[in-house]
Protein backbone atom coordinates (compact mmCIF):
# COMPACT_ATOMS: atom_id res chain seq x y z
CA UNK A 1 0.00 0.00 0.00
CA UNK A 2 2.66 2.51 1.22
CA UNK A 3 4.59 1.73 -2.34
CA UNK A 4 1.56 2.42 -4.24
CA UNK A 5 0.81 5.67 -2.90
CA UNK A 6 4.40 6.55 -3.55
CA UNK A 7 4.15 5.70 -6.56
CA UNK A 8 0.81 7.75 -7.28
CA UNK A 9 2.69 10.78 -5.68
CA UNK A 10 5.64 10.73 -7.93
CA UNK A 11 3.51 10.14 -10.86
CA UNK A 12 1.34 13.17 -9.90
CA UNK A 13 4.56 15.18 -9.00
CA UNK A 14 5.68 14.81 -12.37
CA UNK A 15 2.49 15.83 -14.00
CA UNK A 16 2.68 18.98 -12.29
CA UNK A 17 6.65 19.48 -12.83
CA UNK A 18 4.77 18.99 -16.76
CA UNK A 19 1.80 21.24 -16.26
CA UNK A 20 3.99 24.17 -15.06
CA UNK A 21 6.79 23.54 -17.88
CA UNK A 22 4.19 23.59 -20.49
CA UNK A 23 2.45 26.84 -18.73
CA UNK A 24 6.36 28.46 -18.96
CA UNK A 25 6.72 27.55 -22.17
CA UNK A 26 3.60 29.22 -23.36
CA UNK A 27 3.95 32.18 -21.73
CA UNK A 28 7.62 32.38 -23.57
CA UNK A 29 5.97 32.23 -26.98
CA UNK A 30 3.58 34.31 -26.32
CA UNK A 31 6.40 37.29 -24.87
CA UNK A 32 8.76 36.41 -27.59
CA UNK A 33 6.71 34.94 -30.78
CA UNK A 34 9.33 32.72 -30.81
CA UNK A 35 8.54 28.87 -32.11
CA UNK A 36 9.77 25.74 -33.99
CA UNK A 37 7.88 24.42 -36.93
CA UNK A 38 6.51 20.50 -36.49
CA UNK A 39 8.37 19.81 -39.64
CA UNK A 40 11.71 21.03 -38.69
CA UNK A 41 10.89 19.75 -34.26
CA UNK A 42 10.24 15.87 -36.91
CA UNK A 43 13.62 16.15 -38.42
CA UNK A 44 15.60 16.94 -35.13
CA UNK A 45 13.47 14.12 -32.79
CA UNK A 46 14.38 11.53 -36.37
CA UNK A 47 17.96 12.50 -35.81
CA UNK A 48 18.48 11.91 -32.67
CA UNK A 49 16.26 8.70 -32.82
CA UNK A 50 19.11 7.49 -34.95
CA UNK A 51 22.11 8.35 -32.33
CA UNK A 52 23.04 11.63 -34.43
CA UNK A 53 23.67 14.01 -31.52
CA UNK A 54 22.88 17.55 -33.53
CA UNK A 55 21.85 20.58 -31.58
CA UNK A 56 18.24 21.69 -31.74
CA UNK A 57 17.04 24.05 -34.49
CA UNK A 58 17.12 27.65 -34.13
CA UNK A 59 13.33 28.99 -33.54
CA UNK A 60 11.56 31.39 -35.60
CA UNK A 61 10.20 34.66 -34.79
Amino acid sequence: MREAIKQYVDREEMREAFRQDTLKAWETYRATGLHLPADEADAWLAKLEQRDDVEPPACHG
